[in-house]
């Protein structure tokens, strides 16, 4: 089988089987361009070759850095690559050399000496390999383009045989339009995996589009990151970015709520005059209220949803790594319920601290105490109907919309990779999300005001059905959408902050990008 023109190199390194070369297991006289056979003799590998001699490893691993450190300084910089891949026929963009780089670059000095070269191959290597099984459906070592249409169709991708094709084209170097292992390997091998496999990873509708919303579907991880720790590292990354996005958009959320509570027929709450009304009442620190408590819910409610979200996949019983999209829904919205039982009395902590006045409470533990004396226990679960209510429109219709767009991109743009790009899926991230938002904002403006109920004095209690009817009465369909200038407003600053800040955090946290 003809090859690329890195085949000499890159399969004199590393084993034809696939197999990891910790014991420095080295192709025998059969393999194609591999550079000779070493050790006839010694015990097998898992390949059923010979096993050579560490050092016959170490000196094709030096071949290799060698040939592509064109400096001759000891250590591959992005120029470096860009010479010694293209010599090797293989052309990279600045952007795919960059990623290489920084996936080896454990010491954080822009370039790749020896020992992070080979650690970077091998690791690469492995996760090819697993990428490469779970894609051979048949498991006949070779990839086809209905297994390729299969493999995306049970996550969630639509892509056309025609289009499946034309992505194994970038790779099929024989003609035969399927892939085996070794056209894989040497494909992706130097080169940031930005095909197949990737393209699940790359359409993810993560958790780092935080827009102050608690209705989310959850993340999901792959084996490797929850075996190697990465989950809780993207977790606290996703935290972190959810804390700034809240932060910088406080204001407009604090002026959602007051919308939500106050405004009407007779009190019409403008966006300027609502900020105006905050600044003369408490200055300009008031536009933060309730912002500590938002924050702070971010963490108990990300982990128990993750670790929910978990048993429920496990009870759910699906062989799929990642779950399909219905699954996702039913999973994720069942998280989302036991997470928000979990935490709702913060939620209602975080409304209160929201409409305070001036001097009304000292601080969170403050209010808390004086809605447990005056109200009860109960007062900390008042809007909690509609609230569970408002999880399934909000998460159905959030899924639904990013799964059309990402589909419509995928049919209309995808020919050699379906690598979106940043741009695509922050628009599609923050048109979903507004969409979701838009569905549930009724449940969620009833559950604001049945929450803020006993702050307004000789306010009469009142029922989720009862209340629903009032405002309809009052205040027309129209009144179920009070404050919803503000909430869209927060949307696309949410999600370009969180982004920005999340991919910043994974950089100093070690995690690798998806």
């Amino acid at each position: 089988a003809r090859r690329s023109l890195a085949s000499p190199v890159v399969s004199g390194v590393l084993c034809p089987c696939g197999s990891p070369r910790a014991a420095g297991a080295a192709p025998g006289p059969a393999a194609e361009g591999g550079g000779g056979g070493g050790g006839g003799g010694g015990s097998a590998g898992p390949c059923g070759r010979s096993l050579c001699e560490a050092s016959e490893q170490d000196r094709r691993l030096r071949a290799l850095f060698q040939k592509l450190d064109v400096n001759r300084d000891g250590a591959l910089c992005i120029h470096d690559l860009a010479v010694g891949l293209g010599r090797l026929g293989l052309h990279r963009t600045e952007l795919d050399l960059l990623k290489i780089v920084k996936a080896g670059d454990k010491d954080l000095d822009g370039q790749l000496d020896f020992e992070e070269f080979v650690h970077y191959l091998q690791d690469h290597e492995k996760k090819l390999r697993l990428v490469f099984k779970s894609l051979d459906k048949k498991n006949d070592g070779r990839i086809d383009a209905q297994e390729i249409v299969q493999s995306l169709r049970d996550l969630g991708v639509k892509i056309s045989e025609q289009q499946a094709e034309k992505i194994l084209k970038s790779m099929d170097k024989n003609g035969t339009m399927t892939i085996d292992w070794n056209e894989w390997r040497d494909y992706h091998l130097l080169h940031p995996v930005e095909n197949i496999p990737e393209i699940i990873l790359y359409w993810k509708h993560s958790t780092i589009f935080d827009v102050g919303e608690n209705l989310t579907v959850p993340d999901e991880f792959t084996v490797e990151e929850r075996q190697t720790g990465m989950w809780w590292r993207h977790l606290v990354a996703g935290g972190g970015a959810g804390a700034v996005s809240r932060t910088c958009t406080a204001p407009l959320d604090r002026l959602k709520v007051l919308m939500q509570v106050h405004a009407s027929r007779s009190n019409n709450m403008c966006i300027v005059g609502g900020f105006t009304q905050m600044i003369r009442e408490g200055g300009p620190r008031s536009l933060w209220r309730g912002n500590g408590i938002n924050v702070l819910k971010i963490a108990p409610e990300s982990a128990i949803k993750f670790m929910a979200y978990e048993q429920i996949k496990r009870f759910i019983g699906t062989d799929q790594e990642m779950l399909r999209i219905h699954e996702r829904l039913l999973a994720g919205s069942l998280a989302g319920a036991i997470a928000q039982s979990s935490i709702y009395p913060m939620e209602v902590l975080k409304t209160r601290m929201a409409l305070r006045k001036t001097g009304q409470y000292s601080g969170m533990l403050d209010c808390a105490k004086n809605i447990l004396s005056k109200e009860g226990m109960a007062a900390f679960y008042k809007g909690y109907i509609p609230n569970m209510l408002g999880i399934i429109p909000y998460a159905g219709i959030d899924l639904a919309v990013y799964e059309t767009l990402k589909n419509a991109w995928l049919q209309r743009y995808a020919v050699n990779s379906a690598d979106p790009g940043v741009f695509v899926l922050l628009a599609c991230g923050t048109i979903s999300s507004t969409c979701g938002q838009l569905a549930s904002y009724p449940l969620a403006l009833v559950r604001t005001r049945m929450q803020a109920q006993a702050s307004v004095e000789g306010a009469p209690e009142v029922t989720m059905r009862g209340l629903f009817k009032h405002i309809l009465k009052t205040e027309g369909a129209f009144g179920l959408y009070r404050g919803l200038a503000p909430n869209f407003m927060k949307v696309i600053p949410a999600v370009s902050i969180s982004y920005v800040v999340y991919e910043n955090l994974k950089m100093t946290l070690g995690v690798q990008s998806r």
